[in-house]
């Protein structure tokens, strides 16, 4: 699948965890080939793909880009392994996306369509029953060795046992997988309810089974995977620097799907400690490339010479992508905060607008739909007839403002002391059980006082959440705020162990397995899930189904529509922020092409201008 970047603010997640969403799963199943079903060259969500058979190469890459040079990526933190297709370690996504393929590439220009690669052929039936790939003959290792549908199978079977729980669990749709060839894999996808796992499954990274050791494959490693892709790993400095090069005989170096991307001969990620040092290092010029997230360095911070002097090139990109969610995500799993009244009456307590203009010099505008700015939100938009059908059975989970499309996030004077949203959040912990005593809120049962922690892991967060727990501290809840190293971090979020942090969702224009994984009750207890709120409701459940087996547009829409009004209604974040656009900063040899992607900036259309010649003696 094609990758993309995201704000340096959150590019823990974006390197190791988004791209682990999209690039996920293989299953099982053995399929008879389907009268109803034919060869092709891509498979969509929904609709047809826009790319006919025989494109000569995405519209967003450009063919006559400069081809050559080195591009350098900075990342905030560290990296323990090079496999982030397993829970343990902290791991970059450079190697599934630049050394190894999928069967299938998705788009960056479409909502969910995927084209083949290793594939040449993809066989998908009317019901989504039945899936078969032909893989292409031409398809090789960078060994040499040919790409089989063996290969395919073992990977597979490897991320079924080995592989994170969103892989897992998915592989579990799956009943059957067979091998009737060398070339030809084909499976049985259940019952066809899952209408995105064909898309799921063409998105794996392929593992070589003759140089691949899949009973040490959940152990954290620096051995790079054997891949079909463009690039080797040809150093590697643990935790510091990750570097990769273009390969000799690489095989799809003419195909539609490579023509004009995968540019630069050489690609480094350099890692730093925190955000402080990894800004610093880009206007010294250490690194090329970098997606700003924080809207005081986009504001005050790059008015340096490099800037003013057209060395650092800033631009401010949209796409038609969904903006996600970034919250403080409550931890339901912690008594604190099992009650839904105190997780809203603590959201009503963070001054956005305060902190929006004293912080964020105006930039962000207030998150509240986990779909923002997309015909997907729930805000503003009454429930229609098909979502009050798919919650007849669940009476109550969603509050009659959110159902009618009134609710908003809550909105302060912006003063930071704004005494009747006080009011309204007291009245609801007061409603909970909890009573000031001595300027302390105690539950007026056991006594004890509401207090918890905030986990952050950069300085930013830090000073957004101080600032949080300075409101609270007003109405006599005791918040601390712990900032730890990368590593920790992870390993905590792993195994849930965290009162509150701040988190983001992405959002794509086609949600789907990747909900399951955020927030099904199957995974609000298997640790390395990203159900980080704790989510366990069968409203949700239910709607996550719909959503993935919704086979016409209005279905899907209002599928995820109603998913956005059951997650509002539960209060499972404390609703931040968002950019209406990405902010990218690179440097001027670094050069996009003209005619950018449609939903999201993929990294592989980079390429580096060459240096002009040295003068002459």
């Amino acid at each position: 699948m094609g990758s993309y970047l995201a704000p340096a603010a959150a590019i823990g997640v974006a390197v190791r965890h988004i791209f682990a969403v999209l690039a996920v799963v293989l299953v099982a199943g053995a399929v008879a080939r389907a009268e109803s079903s034919s060869a092709d060259h891509a498979i969509a969500m929904h609709g047809e793909p826009a790319l006919a058979k025989g494109f000569a190469h995405l519209p967003y890459a450009d063919p006559a880009a400069p081809r050559g040079g080195r591009i350098i990526f900075g990342l905030q933190g560290t990296f323990d392994s090079l496999n982030p297709l397993v829970v343990l370690g902290v791991a970059p996504d450079a190697v599934p996306r630049y050394v190894q393929q999928s069967l299938l590439f998705r788009s960056a220009d479409e909502p969910f369509t995927a084209y083949g690669l290793l594939a040449s052929e993809v066989e998908l039936n009317d019901d989504r029953t039945r899936l078969a790939f032909e893989i292409d003959p031409r398809a090789t290792f960078s060994d040499g060795q040919p790409v089989t549908a063996e290969d395919v199978r073992f990977t597979f079977e490897m991320l079924r046992t080995k592989g994170k729980p969103f892989h897992r669990s998915s592989l579990g749709r799956v009943t059957r997988v067979e091998v009737p060839s060398p070339r030809r894999i084909e499976f049985e996808l259940g019952d066809g309810s899952n209408r995105e796992l064909p898309l799921v499954i063409g998105a794996m990274p392929i593992f070589a089974k003759h140089a691949t050791n899949a009973e040490t494959f959940g152990e954290t490693s620096f051995k790079p995977a054997l891949g079909s892709g463009p690039y080797l790993v040809s150093e590697v400095k643990p935790g510091e620097a990750l570097t990769l090069k273009r390969r000799s005989g690489f095989w799809a170096e003419d195909h539609p799907l490579t023509r004009g991307l995968f540019n630069a001969d050489e690609i480094r990620y350099d890692f730093y400690r925190d955000a402080n040092t990894l800004f610093e290092a880009f206007k010294a010029g250490l690194y090329d490339v970098r997606l700003e997230g924080d809207p005081t360095r986009w504001m005050t911070g790059y008015d340096v010479p490099a800037v003013r002097d057209g060395r650092i090139i800033r631009e401010a990109l949209r796409f038609e992508a969904p903006k996600g969610m970034t919250g403080f995500v409550f931890n339901t799993r912690r008594a604190v905060f099992a009650d839904v009244r105190v997780r809203e009456a603590l959201g009503i307590l963070f001054d956005f607008e305060w902190a929006n203009r004293n912080l964020f010099h105006g930039a962000f505008r207030r998150a509240g739909s986990f779909f923002a700015d997309s015909d997907l939100s729930a805000l503003g938009v009454a429930a229609d007839a098909r979502e009050q059908a798919l919650l007849a059975s669940f009476p109550g989970a969603v509050r009659e403002d959110v159902l009618a499309g009134t609710w908003t996030p809550s909105a302060t004077d912006g003063s930071g002391r704004d005494r009747d949203q006080a009011r309204k959040a007291l009245d609801l912990l007061q409603g909970a059980g909890y009573a000031l005593q001595d300027g302390v809120l105690r539950n007026s049962k056991s006594g004890e006082a509401l207090t918890f922690e905030i986990t952050v892991t950069s300085r930013p967060q830090e000073r957004l959440a101080l600032n949080y727990a300075k409101s609270l501290t007003r109405l006599g809840i005791a918040v601390t705020v712990r900032l730890i190293d990368d590593v920790q971090y992870w390993r905590r979020l792993s195994a849930f162990d965290f009162d509150m942090i701040q988190w983001t969702w992405p959002a794509s224009a086609s949600p789907g397995n990747e909900q399951v994984g955020r927030w099904d009750s199957s995974n609000a207890e298997r640790k390395g899930s990203l159900n980080y709120a704790g989510v366990k409701s069968p409203a949700v459940d239910a709607v996550l189904k719909t959503l993935l087996s919704a086979r016409e547009r209005a279905d899907f829409v209002a599928s995820v529509r109603t998913l956005d009004r059951l997650l509002i209604s539960g209060f499972y974040v404390v609703p931040l922020y968002y950019l209406p656009e990405t902010w990218l900063a690179r440097s001027r040899d670094v050069v996009l092409p003209a005619r950018r992607p449609a939903y999201f900036l993929s990294t592989e259309v980079l390429a580096r201008v060459p240096a002009p010649p040295a003068p002459a003696n």
